[in-house]
C-alpha cells in the first residue's frame, strides 16, 4: 500500500497537478481505504506545524522582505561594489560578493533572486555586461543563500531529522565561503578571457570608509545572529526574532527609510511565502507518516545497504537521489518526503547526520539551476529578460564550482564539521 501511495503521488505530479495535491489526495485515499478516522487527517497536519524551530522559517522571511522593501539590499551593493569591484569582472565579483553578505540574512536563495539581484542584474547590464552572463552570476551566487546562515532549507531539515539545528546552520558557514571563492575565481577567469569591464581603480581608505559606514548597520546583523549561537546565547528561532527586531531597529531609526507601506507588504509577503511553504510541511507530515506505517523506510534501508555498507559509497548514492529530486520539486518538498525514507540508512551505516544535512541541501539548491524545475532559473530569466536557452550557456562554466564545492562537502567531512565539532 505504501508503494501504492508514492505512485499515485509521481502520476498526480507528473500529471501536473500541484504538489500538496499530489501530496494530499494519496493520503487522503489511504485514510479511507484503510478505515481510518477522518480526524486523523487534521491531527496529523496539527501535529506537524506545533514545532518551536519552525517559527523561525516566517521571520526569516520576514527579515529578507523587509530589507528588500527598506532600502538595506541597496547599501549592501555599494559597499560591496567599493570592495571588490577593482577585481577581474567588476561588478559580477560584487554580485558575489553580495549575495553572501545578503544571505546572512534573509536564508533563501530566491529572496537574494528577486531582492538584491533585481539591483544587480539592472546594474551589471548598465556597466556594459551581458544580461545572460549577468543573470548566470545572479543565479549561481544565490545558491550560496541556503547554505549560509541562516538558512530555512537547513531549518526545515533539522526539523525533519530532530538533529540540532544550531550545528547545522553553524556547519554551513565553512562550504559557503568555499564556494563563494570558487565562483569568484571564476567570474574573474571569464571577466580576462572575455575583458570585461572593472571599477577603474581600487579605493581609496576614505572611500571605503564612506561606503562601509552606511552599510555597517546592515552587516552586523549576521555578526549578531551567527555569534548568539556559537556562544549560545539563543537558539536559530531566538535569533530569527533578534534578527527581525535589529533591522526593524535599522531601518527605522537609523536608516528612516521604514514606512508603515513597507512594514504591511512585508507581511504580507512573508504571509504569502509561509503559507506556501507550511502547507507543504502539513500534509508532507501526513504523507510522511503513512510511508512510516507501512514501512517504508525499513524496505528503503534494506535495499540500498544490498549495494554497499560503506559511508561513502551511500553518500554519492544519496548524492544523486537529491540531485534528481532536486530537478522536479522544491528543497522543502523533498526534503519532507525524501529525507525521513533516505536519512536513516545512511547515519545508520556512520554518515554523520550533520554532515548529511549539509550534503542533502546544497544537491536542492542546485536544483534551483537544473531544468525541468530550476525555480532560480525562471526567475532570474524573467528579471533579466532572456530566454532560458540563453541562460543556460551562459550558467555553463559556473556549474564547474558549484560541482567542486559539492565534491569537497562529500569527501571533506572534518571540514564540514569542523566548526561544529568546536561547539560541542
Amino acid at each position: 500500500m505504501g508503494f501504492a501511495i508514492i505512485l499515485a503521488f509521481l502520476a498526480l505530479f507528473m500529471l501536473g497537478f500541484p504538489v500538496v495535491y499530489a501530496i494530499l489526495l494519496p493520503a487522503i485515499a489511504y485514510v479511507l481505504i484503510e478505515g481510518l478516522p477522518l480526524g486523523l487527517l487534521a491531527q496529523r497536519v496539527t501535529y506537524a506545524l506545533d514545532s518551536f524551530p519552525l517559527v523561525a522559517v516566517p521571520i526569516f522571511i520576514f527579515v529578507g522582505n523587509l530589507m528588500n522593501l527598506a532600502g538595506v539590499t541597496e547599501r549592501i551593493f555599494k559597499f560591496a561594489d567599493t570592495l571588490v569591484g577593482r577585481i577581474p569582472g567588476g561588478l559580477a565579483q560584487v554580485n558575489i560578493f553580495s549575495s553572501l553578505i545578503f544571505s546572512g540574512m534573509s536564508g533563501a536563495a530566491l529572496a537574494d533572486v528577486g531582492g538584491l539581484g533585481r539591483i544587480e542584474i539592472e546594474a551589471m547590464k548598465k556597466r556594459g555586461f551581458a544580461a545572460p552572463f549577468s543573470a548566470a552570476v545572479t543565479a549561481a551566487s544565490a545558491v550560496v543563500g541556503p547554505i549560509f546562515p541562516p538558512s530555512i532549507p537547513l531549518i526545515v531539515y533539522g526539523s525533519v531529522t530532530s538533529v540540532s539545528i544550531i550545528q547545522l546552520l553553524i556547519a554551513g558557514i565553512v562550504p559557503a565561503l568555499i564556494c563563494i571563492v570558487l565562483l569568484m575565481s571564476t567570474a574573474a577567469v571569464i571577466a580576462i578571457l572575455h575583458d570585461m569591464p572593472r571599477s577603474e581603480r581600487w579605493p581609496t581608505a576614505r572611500e571605503l570608509g564612506a561606503s562601509l559606514l552606511p552599510a555597517l548597520p546592515a552587516l552586523m546583523a549576521p555578526v549578531l545572529m551567527i555569534s548568539g549561537m556559537m556562544l549560545g546565547l539563543f537558539t536559530p528561532t531566538e535569533a530569527a526574532a533578534v534578527t527581525a527586531a535589529y533591522v526593524l531597529l535599522v531601518s527605522g531609526l537609523i536608516y528612516r527609510e521604514l514606512t508603515f507601506a513597507h512594514l504591511w507588504n512585508a507581511m504580507l509577503m512573508t504571509l504569502r511565502s509561509t503559507s506556501a511553504i507550511l502547507v507543504i510541511v502539513a500534509v508532507a507530515s501526513l504523507f510522511g507518516w503513512i510511508l512510516a506505517v507501512e514501512q517504508i523506510p525499513q524496505d528503503f534501508s534494506k535495499f540500498i545497504l544490498q549495494f554497499s555498507s560503506d559511508p561513502m559509497v551511500l553518500l554519492l548514492i544519496a548524492n544523486l537521489i537529491f540531485f534528481i529530486a532536486g530537478m522536479f520539486l522544491d528543497s522543502t518538498t523533498a526534503t519532507l518526503l525524501v529525507v525521513p525514507v533516505i536519512a536513516p540508512p545512511l547515519v545508520a551505516a556512520g554518515i554523520d547526520p550533520v554532515h548529511l544535512g549539509i550534503v542533502v541541501i546544497f544537491n536542492l539548491m542546485l536544483g534551483l539551476l537544473t531544468p525541468p524545475m530550476g525555480l532560480s532559473l525562471f526567475l532570474v530569466s524573467q528579471i533579466a529578460g532572456v530566454t532560458l536557452r540563453q541562460l543556460l550557456r551562459a550558467l555553463l562554466p559556473f556549474y564547474v564550482p558549484l560541482l567542486v564545492t559539492l565534491g569537497i562537502i562529500t569527501f571533506a567531512d572534518d571540514l564540514v564539521l569542523w566548526l561544529p565539532r568546536m561547539l560541542r
